[in-house]
């Protein structure tokens, strides 16, 4: 059996403005690469902090908007707080939240309608 790798999800985005106000200013994601065909094509980046990759689009049929992602987290409500501060216009983090499955999570929607939840693993609730 072939030995798997990591995984990058691809996100669609419709704004490439409002995906680096969201993922760059707000999250703190740098972006690792970007690509388009030609002028006035849609982007397509590479953006990651830490370990975690993300690839977003803007090309119809790359990937389909409302995704959900699970992320490994250190410090997930650490991480609360720290986004919770920033008080960016278009998301407000809530509260985090324990999962009976032994993690403590926190969903994030971006502004295109795909949903982040950064979590931690705490053991068994």
């Amino acid at each position: 059996m072939a030995v798997l790798g990591s995984v990058i999800p691809v996100l669609r985005i419709f704004d490439e403005a409002k995906a680096r106000e969201f993922y760059v200013d707000f999250l703190g994601f740098k972006i690792v690469f970007e690509h388009r065909f030609g002028d006035n094509f849609p982007i397509y980046m590479g953006i990651s902090q830490s370990d975690c990759v993300l690839h977003l689009t803007e090309h119809h049929g790359d990937a389909c908007p409302g995704t959900a992602v699970r992320i490994s987290a250190g410090d997930v409500e650490q991480l609360g707080k720290t986004l919770a501060a920033k008080d960016y216009k278009y998301a407000k983090p809530g509260a985090c939240e324990k999962s009976p499955w032994g993690t403590i999570e926190l969903t994030i929607a971006d502004p295109f309608g795909n949903k982040l939840t950064f979590f931690q693993e705490v053991g068994a609730p």
